[in-house]
């Protein structure tokens, strides 16, 4: 066994593969592939109706088309040398991917929140798409490039401190720790942004069921039934609905014992198509309303459609990828989430269809709640930007060799640095790729159904 010291000589080691201030150095390659050309090729399997859904989403705005876009960004970070120092990796580690939700003890936690496209892979390729969306974002709300470089470069440095702390604990304290939302309004200084802090916080905990209940369904023909909305939300026709029913049963079989004999208290009443997010646009995502005691019991869970992440064809197997199981995108998602988050939704789970599709199920919303990024001050998108630095650490410190990344980043701000340079010149290229993608639309060369 390899001791503390000898492990953070590997991290040192792993400068020789890429120093840290050549992170910042970033252009893009030769032969980059067209971006669009890289969007289109994950519209194979989707459903084409909801296809200008997505685009006229991703067209909204440069922030909104980094965030449909990170199979681009994959593409573009695989190009370049890595630390090689692996860790279970969200993924898709945007700032709108960090949030609020309810743990098993119904504590109100701030974690990661999005594990679609997680996969093992270096850290830094995580931490450089944060920093990316921190930059996008800051621009988007007016500030100009020192502002946005600061932003970046405190949630490089959040990570980095975030990392030495972990470096010094045993391995169950960091397995244990987590970011207890409750603790957050008394970390902000500012009284006004507390007391938002703390609103927004209240209004995450009334995010149930019953709540999404009184929005999403009323009772039509002597029962319950989810609101058709078209195209967002979607009535399945008879057939549909049996072979979802087929679905939610074999789902229902995967979950632990514990869990499946809670869900069996609930009856199945009904199921929507519906669209979720901007990359996620056109894969199949369903909500399924289950009724417990009563009408005025409701539970929604999600089966969401999960293909292969776009890290894949970029990154070669390792040990965890036969962890993770890999070959089953559900089961993939599902395990991801566990090993990054401080605790996971009591039903999540992994399934498939009868068209062999792969899908995990969770439940629609559990008290879940994110920031409002667009309406940030400076000041603010620097806190929440420090804050999704520090608890991208502590997700990564679960899986992969900390005491190797802290020596790899060393005591110096060089790396915090590096990463602050490579997110304005990364914002520069996803603002390009985001006018070629709305030029291609006014064009005509792609649909694109926008304002929804």
């Amino acid at each position: 066994m390899t001791t503390p010291a000898e492990r953070r000589r590997t991290g040192r080691a792993a400068r020789e593969r890429i120093s840290r201030s050549e992170h910042g150095r970033w252009i893009p390659s030769a032969d980059r592939p067209d971006p669009l050309a890289v969007l289109a090729g994950q519209d194979a399997d989707r459903v084409a109706r909801l296809l200008p859904i997505r685009y006229g989403r991703m067209a909204d705005s440069p922030f909104t088309y980094l965030r449909g876009a990170a199979a681009v960004m994959a593409a573009d970070l695989a190009a370049v040398p890595d630390t090689g120092l692996t860790v279970q990796l969200c993924g898709d580690a945007h700032l709108l991917n960090f949030g609020v939700y309810a743990s098993p003890e119904r504590a109100l936690l701030f974690d990661v929140n999005d594990f679609d496209e997680t996969h093992p892979g270096p850290f830094e390729w995580d931490l450089k798409r944060l920093a990316a969306s921190i930059a996008v974002a800051a621009r988007g709300n007016g500030q100009d490039d020192d502002g946005a470089r600061r932003a970046a470069r405190t949630a490089a440095l959040g990570y980095a401190a975030a990392m030495r702390r972990l470096a010094g604990l045993g391995e169950l304290a960091v397995w244990y720790s987590r970011v207890d939302a409750a603790d957050l309004p008394e970390r902000i200084r500012k009284a006004r942004r507390r007391k938002a802090v703390a609103a927004d916080l209240d209004h995450a905990r009334r995010r149930t069921s019953l709540q999404a209940f009184g929005k999403l369904a009323e009772e039509r023909d002597g029962r319950c039934r989810i609101i058709s909305a078209p195209p967002l939300i979607e009535e399945l026709k008879r057939t549909e609905l049996r072979a979802i029913g087929k679905v939610f049963s074999d789902y229902r079989a995967g979950l632990a014992e514990d869990r499946r004999v809670l869900l069996d208290r609930y009856r199945f009443v009904d199921a929507a198509m519906k669209v979720v997010g901007v990359g996620s646009v056109g894969t199949r995502c369903y909500i399924v309303l289950l009724e417990g005691r009563d009408h005025r019991d409701p539970l929604f869970l999600q089966l969401k459609e999960a293909g292969r992440s776009v890290l894949e064809d970029h990154l070669p197997p390792t040990r965890l990828d036969a962890e993770v199981a890999v070959h089953h995108g559900g089961r993939r998602v599902v395990t991801g989430q566990h090993l990054l988050q401080a605790a996971s939704d009591i039903f999540l789970g992994w399934t498939t269809d009868p068209a062999g599709r792969h899908y995990y199920g969770r439940q629609l919303r559990d008290m879940k709640g994110s920031a409002e990024v667009d309406t940030m001050t400076a000041g603010g998108l620097r806190a929440y930007a420090e804050l999704c630095g520090r608890t991208l650490a502590r997700a990564h410190a679960r899986t992969g060799d900390r005491l190797a990344i802290t020596g790899y980043l060393g005591t110096a701000d060089t790396f915090a640095e590096a990463v602050a340079d490579f997110a304005l010149r990364y914002a520069d290229r996803s603002a390009a790729d985001h006018r070629q993608l709305v030029e291609a639309i006014d064009a005509g060369r792609i649909t694109a159904t926008r304002g929804i």
